[in-house]
């Protein structure tokens, strides 16, 4: 009696302890590989274009008299490469001669933790981000004075009842104070919008893969 691939294919799961038969399980480890491989290689390429990109915004923030914003930057996003680092060398020790079930729920494992730890910090990036831009443009030279301190003196005049502490407007302290607690708030989702957009499409092929092994093996 004739038996299809899938039949054949689930046999091979239930020989030798549930493991894949072998010809599927090369196939598949070939597959896990070549995909973990290419996230490997887009991961370090974008933590090396963060670090090329932070340090010439850094240059560029000097010569345009906001180099407040320019070290905030740099130092958040060299801490974002830092955590990253680290995370990369841990899947850089993940075992590939395992089958490629293992490796993929190894991976799996690995990118979860990744996605958490980013997120918990994606909360004090994004509200550092716009906190530089705030404090770059605040300091920024103009005219021999700073440029916020110009603005508050425009808004006195006009408005010379206007609230304030440490020489800041009551309700510009408010409105930043909110903005940033959206962004915090928010900072998770962005970071996952951020993701998707840079690694979905294999993130997308990563779990089809696992899918049909899982059903595989059912």
């Amino acid at each position: 009696m004739e038996r299809s691939i899938e039949n054949i294919w689930k046999e091979g799961f239930q020989k030798n302890d549930n493991l894949i038969a072998p010809e599927i399980d090369n196939l598949y480890n070939q597959k896990s590989i070549h995909i973990i491989d290419k996230f490997k290689r887009m991961f370090r390429n974008n933590l090396i274009a963060i670090v090329i990109g932070s340090f010439l915004f850094l240059i560029i923030s000097y010569y345009l008299d906001i180099p407040v914003m320019g070290a905030l930057f740099f130092i958040t996003l060299m801490v974002h490469v830092f955590i990253n680092k680290n995370l990369l060398n841990k899947l850089e020790r993940i075992d590939q001669g395992q089958n490629s079930y293992q490796y993929l729920k190894a991976f799996s494992n690995w990118i979860k933790k990744q996605i958490a730890i980013n997120k918990r910090f994606s909360k004090f990036m994004y509200p550092i981000f716009f906190l530089s831009f705030v404090l770059g443009f605040w300091f920024k030279d103009a005219e021999g004075t700073d440029l916020g301190h110009r603005l508050v003196d425009k808004t006195l005049i006009r408005f010379p009842e206007t609230y304030l502490i440490l020489g800041i407007p009551l309700m510009a302290i408010i409105i930043a104070v909110l903005i940033m607690g959206l962004l915090a708030y928010f900072g998770g989702r962005i970071y996952s919008w951020d993701l998707n957009i840079i690694y979905g499409r294999v993130l997308r092929k990563l779990d089809e893969l696992m899918t049909d092994l899982e059903s595989l093996r059912s």
